[in-house]
């Protein structure tokens, strides 16, 4: 595959510029029958991917964004024109993160087709929606403490409990279901799908070999590391090991010389390099957080080894999340251990004797 002013930055190619922001809406041809449409969204992460493929007389779209005003208009603006008035008739979400999913619901009721979607992320999505107007649970409240929230931080996860299902329209009442190298016929190529967890439960990327190509959603970021947590309903599951399992037979599967299509950010080639980034990023954060716990700390002390930034009211959730993946991690593996003091907080400290994750660590 050739391109044009192929910029080079980070040991990644980006053919369409590194910095490449398409205006809202508007759709740029990647490869025969694969287009490329930007939609904003009102947030720090401000924008995402979306991706039309032509389907014979209709269209197969991959991922929605939020349900907004603003992205209902940019979809009846794409209908009437470039879509030229062909259905949809099939819409895949990669997962049931409320931006990728968020108008799923809207677009399936819309054209009368069907939502593609793998079993537990459509599951799970339903389950978060349902949330929708409840009170906080107990567990998720006890959970935040043991983190060590303070009593208005807690207040403020009350408030915000329930937000989730604000931005997603009703799921359909059936979707049918993706499975791990399931093979697709889209356009007339066979796309192959590829499980990588650990972000969300199922996440499904689309990899097409005759166009060399792989729509990656939000397991593969060219320039974020996407967000790897612990929620309240899982409290002790260790995702960080299966984001790093599966990135890493992501790896293995996948050819090196791919255009990588993600959820954020532009479009790159280098998938081997940038996965080996990210494994390698979170080798040495482990090794960063088990440094840090020589002293017993709670896990919103532990923010500082593993987040160049100051971590507000905005991003607590996503970084306490992250955090507890990392000490799960390690927890789970005997390098630190957890003790419950007499308030129910959690405190983490190097286990006795024990020595830093080495280089090996992950494939473990």
């Amino acid at each position: 595959m050739h391109y044009e002013n192929m910029e080079l930055y980070r040991g990644l190619q980006y053919p369409f510029g590194r910095k490449a922001n398409p205006p809202a809406g508007e759709p740029q041809k990647i490869a025969e029958g694969v287009y490329w449409v930007r939609f904003p969204m009102p947030m720090s992460l401000d924008h995402i991917n979306l991706w039309l493929l032509e389907d014979g007389d209709g269209w197969t779209v991959v991922d929605t964004c939020l349900a907004l005003p603003e992205a209902r208009e940019i979809w009846e603006s794409l209908f009437d024109g470039f879509m030229g008035g062909k259905p949809i008739t099939r819409v895949i979400c990669t997962h049931m993160h409320p931006d990728h999913v968020g108008l799923a619901g809207w677009l399936c009721e819309r054209f009368g087709c069907d939502l593609w979607m793998s079993r537990a992320e459509y599951l799970m999505c339903r389950s978060l929606v349902a949330d929708t107007g409840r009170a906080a649970p107990q567990a998720a409240l006890d959970f935040y403490r043991r983190a060590g929230y303070t009593d208005e931080q807690l207040e403020h996860y009350k408030k915000r409990f329930g937000f989730f299902g604000k931005a997603v329209s009703p799921l359909p009442d059936r979707y049918r279901r993706l499975s791990d190298l399931e093979t697709l016929v889209i356009g007339g190529r066979y796309w192959q799908l590829m499980e990588g967890s650990g972000h969300s439960p199922e996440h499904i990327c689309l990899y097409c070999p005759a166009l060399k190509l792989l729509i990656s959603g939000d397991q593969v970021l060219p320039r974020i590391t996407p967000n790897v947590s612990v929620f309240p309903t899982e409290p002790e599951g260790d995702p960080l090991k299966v984001w790093l399992r599966t990135s890493a037979r992501l790896r293995e599967r996948l050819p090196e010389d791919l255009l990588v299509l993600p959820s954020h950010e532009a479009p790159f080639v280098g998938l081997h390099t940038r996965l080996s980034q990210l494994l390698e990023g979170h080798k040495n954060d482990l090794n960063a957080l088990f440094d840090y716990l020589e002293e017993p700390r709670r896990a919103v002390d532990c923010f500082p080894p593993l987040f160049n930034r100051e971590i507000d009211g905005g991003s607590l959730g996503l970084a306490t999340g992250e955090t507890l993946a990392h000490l799960n991690c390690l927890l789970w593996r005997r390098r630190i251990r957890r003790t419950e003091d007499e308030d129910g907080i959690y405190w983490y400290v190097q286990e006795p004797d024990t020595v830093a994750p080495a280089d090996g660590f992950l494939a473990h």
